[in-house]
């Protein structure tokens, strides 16, 4: 607690991490000189992606907010659909939801500040309970997750008695809690195949799902849950970019309609996609799939030219440098789940971690 000084909030209003933690004194945000000259080489790494004019704001609290998870023993792990200077300034811990979920569990720190949606702090907090995670804004939902229910869960058991229910990691700990085990796009074939058996139940993303059908002999029951950003790209979109420039390729996620997957030159979760231009290095490329991914993979794999079809995750974008600064002054919003919940929530994420084993 050096260094931490109690501010504006009332005690009795304050959380329980933030009774815990303490209060920290909000720093100076000026855009000083000295703070041009010192976050000038960090600007240079991610010249491309953020406008000039946009960097004045964001260097005071790119080094506030580093300078503060220091003393709070703090880490921010970031989704691949946060935007550049949450995803390189801030984050320690960056990627898709798999590797997300795995690296919760190895984090050494007191605090996990989870930069992308309501369910994947429930999943940090599933994996890691003893640790106190924060999320920059409890509002940041999914519409994937909204799909589904545990109560809906139970009522599928109910129709398909026996069959082996997986889920996929982007649904709350309400649904992880009633089913077998949980997936994400980059493991799906491989955790509906671990059963040996014919018909496997795969929730909630109906696409992703019969994407998954057409790469395994196994019957894949499915529910019609959708993402909203991978749910509007098109087919004729995709077409008319291809016939605009016959050279472009185009890479899509296993959300997307399957007439949009029929159009892709290669189709793959988020680290496949980044792995497929990072190996390929193709002069241009499409990624059907959340906008600021693009300019995320565009900072590590510069000569790649990166067309944009730009559909934004509404959800994703609630979070910001002003709100992960103030969750780590005050320590706002902490994420819980019922112990009850968590306990069955957590069995089938650690079977999908330690599937291989």
């Amino acid at each position: 607690m050096d260094n931490i000084s109690i501010s504006t909030p009332d005690e009795t209003t304050l959380g329980a991490a933030a009774q815990k933690f303490g209060v920290i004194e909000k720093p100076d945000l000026e855009y000083t000189d000295a703070v041009a000259e010192e976050m000038a080489p960090m600007y240079e790494r991610v010249a491309d992606v953020i406008p000039s004019i946009e960097w004045p704001f964001f260097a005071p609290y790119i080094k506030a907010i580093n300078e503060l998870k220091k003393k709070r023993n703090a880490v921010i792990l970031a989704h691949n659909y946060q935007t550049p200077e949450i995803f390189h300034c801030v984050s320690d811990i960056s990627g898709d939801s798999l590797q997300l979920a795995r690296e919760a569990t190895k984090v050494d720190a007191d605090i996990i500040v989870q930069c992308g949606v309501h369910f994947m702090a429930e999943t940090s907090k599933l994996l890691n309970p003893d640790k106190t995670i924060l999320i920059p804004d409890q509002s940041a939902g999914c519409s994937l997750a909204d799909s589904i229910t545990g109560a809906d869960v139970r009522l599928l058991r109910e129709k398909y008695p026996g069959v082996p229910i997986v889920t996929y990691v982007n649904t709350t700990a309400d649904v992880k809690a009633e089913v077998d085990i949980c997936c994400t796009s980059s493991n799906a074939v491989q955790v509906v195949e671990s059963f040996g058996v014919d018909r496997v139940l795969c929730i909630p993303d109906e696409y992703l799902a019969k994407y998954v059908a057409t790469q395994t002999d196994v019957e894949i029951i499915a529910w019609k849950g959708h993402c909203e950003v991978h749910e509007r790209f098109t087919a004729e979109e995709l077409r008319n970019y291809r016939k605009a420039d016959p050279g472009i390729k185009i890479i899509a996620h296993p959300e997307c309609p399957p007439d949009v997957l029929a159009e892709a030159d290669f189709t793959g979760s988020t680290s496949g996609m980044i792995d497929w231009v990072q190996t390929k290095r193709p002069q241009k490329v499409i990624m059907v799939t959340e906008c600021s991914m693009s300019d995320n993979v565009a900072v590590e794999t510069p000569g790649v030219e990166f067309v944009r079809p730009c559909n934004l995750c509404p959800h994703m974008k609630q979070i910001t440098l002003p709100k992960i600064l103030d969750s780590l002054l005050y320590m706002t919003d902490e994420v819980t789940v019922d112990p009850e919940i968590a306990a069955r929530a957590r069995l089938s994420v650690e079977r999908m971690i330690n599937l291989n084993n």
